[in-house]
């Protein structure tokens, strides 16, 4: 069972994977996209926090920056109806401590951000993840969350306009060389205008 990789980046693909080269074998990893963006640029070396998951058919290894999102992840995983795309989703629009947060708040409607889940899906989420996400060093970084409204992963400006230029549908390749353009600014919808106007002159 892979539990993690530690090799070359050599290559990422918009519908959702990265090939990490470990000792001349090439791995493709299914990850999210602020994952692909994260891990850096092609020819990087990169560690992936891995989830092997296994079915008759095929064999997955879904990719994660940190071990928090992997557990996450396989939380999810343990609940009624929640298979790997799914739990991919959730995490996506909220990374582990501020999904332990949007659950200990009864946030129905912060789930319901998720793409395709509806009120009846996040309602019976709600109550079956509260007990899965109870994971060790998540409840100080859920505090952060409650404290400052942001997690340690989007707790810089730049990072805020990274999500938001993602949930936009824009390219991790895109995303990552815009970022480096942008000017030192505390103001986050100041630097999302910035890095819109470049894409669109790019």
């Amino acid at each position: 069972m892979i539990g993690s990789v530690r090799g070359t980046l050599l290559d990422r693909w918009s519908h959702g994977e990265v090939l990490v080269e470990v000792a001349g074998v090439g791995y493709r990893v299914t990850v999210s996209p602020s994952t692909a963006v994260d891990l850096g640029e092609i020819g990087d070396e990169v560690f992936v926090h891995v989830h092997h998951h296994r079915r008759e058919d095929a064999e997955t290894l879904y990719g994660f920056v940190t071990a928090e999102e992997r557990l996450a992840f396989e939380a999810l995983l343990g609940a009624h109806g929640v298979g790997p795309a799914l739990a991919m989703a959730i995490l996506s629009v909220h990374p582990p401590a501020h999904l332990q947060r949007v659950l200990a708040d009864d946030d129905l409607d912060a789930l319901c951000l998720v793409p395709g889940v509806g009120k009846k899906t996040a309602a019976r989420l709600l109550i079956e993840l509260k007990s899965r996400l109870d994971i060790p060093g998540l409840a100080e970084a859920a505090l952060l969350v409650a404290g400052d409204g942001s997690s340690s992963r989007m707790a810089t400006p730049q990072s805020d306009v990274r999500d938001a230029l993602t949930n936009l549908g824009y390219g991790p390749d895109e995303v990552t060389a815009v970022l480096r353009e942008l000017p030192d600014d505390d103001d986050p919808s100041a630097l999302l205008r910035v890095a819109l106007q470049r894409l669109a002159v790019a």
